[in-house]
């Protein structure tokens, strides 16, 4: 369903936060490996990827007689946090010029697993890269790129200038070199033709399974919008002319599928 292949490292993430993160954050490791199962992982792939986000400090392993289970980090739960509050706001900004955030670093090479990370949570806070190691963001993101560069002890090799534009410069050629606004648009519309023909088709009447998987596949294709939107104001850049259809459509399956899913997902991995 959709674009890209989705994979199990990410689809784990978004099982984490769409159903797991308010229910006391355990969840039985058969269960988990099941639901990657429904969306179409061998029991391999499912153990690899578990194994992978202990390794990266995401999950704990526990295991209490023949049962094993894992159970979410504080630093899983402040991703998660993050990631809530670009997924439910994207679209829902006030426009406006604003203020602007810029972040340069020179961060060395044996710290490179830092570098990455912080390049990933850059995008998803919205910033385009303009060269190696200087970054743009078209609002002011000053508090989350504090707590960003502290989380991965790297503020002694950072900058952050936040401020506003001059208006008579035409930022068109930064917006080009920042973010590929044409292939923007072209995913939101992907989106849309994707997950639009389900509207007609009530959550009351599809199975607690199939509701499960189509709401975590629509939250793991929406989830990758924040990261690709820098939410240009209007005078710098129009929006994506599918932006509001594709947020639309994600609040309302996201609400309307809402209690199948859980109910499919507690069934299978709350135990």
């Amino acid at each position: 369903m959709g674009g890209s292949r989705a994979q199990p490292q990410d689809l784990v993430i978004t099982l984490l936060g769409t159903y797991l993160r308010e229910r006391g954050g355990r969840v039985w490791s058969g269960g988990l490996v099941r639901l990657l199962a429904d969306l179409g992982f061998s029991d391999a792939a499912s153990r690899v990827a578990l194994t992978r986000l202990v390794s990266r400090g995401l999950l704990t392993r526990q295991r209490t007689g023949r049962m094993v289970h894992y159970r979410m980090t504080s630093r899983c739960r402040a991703l998660l946090a993050e990631g809530d509050a670009r997924i439910f706001a994207l679209g829902r900004r006030a426009d406006g010029a604003g203020r602007w955030t810029v972040l340069w670093h020179a961060i060395p090479d044996e710290r490179k697993l830092e570098r990455t990370r912080l390049a990933r949570r850059l995008r998803f806070l919205g910033f385009g890269s303009l060269q190696d190691g200087t970054w743009l963001a078209a609002h002011d993101r000053e508090a989350e790129v504090a707590g960003l560069l502290d989380d991965l002890r790297v503020r002694s090799y950072a900058g952050v200038m936040v401020g506003q534009p001059v208006a008579s410069v035409d930022f068109g050629g930064v917006v080009a070199r920042a973010w590929d606004l044409d292939e923007l648009d072209a995913r939101y519309r992907r989106f849309v033709r994707t997950f639009n023909p389900h509207t007609r088709r009530s959550a009351k009447v599809m199975r607690d399974r199939d509701a499960f998987r189509l709401r975590t596949l629509l939250v793991n294709a929406f989830r990758e919008f924040p990261a690709l939107d820098p939410e240009l104001p209007a005078g710098v850049a129009p929006a994506p002319s599918h932006r509001a259809e594709a947020v639309a459509l994600f609040h309302l399956l996201y609400a309307a599928l809402a209690d199948p899913a859980q109910r499919h997902f507690a069934a299978v991995a709350l135990r």
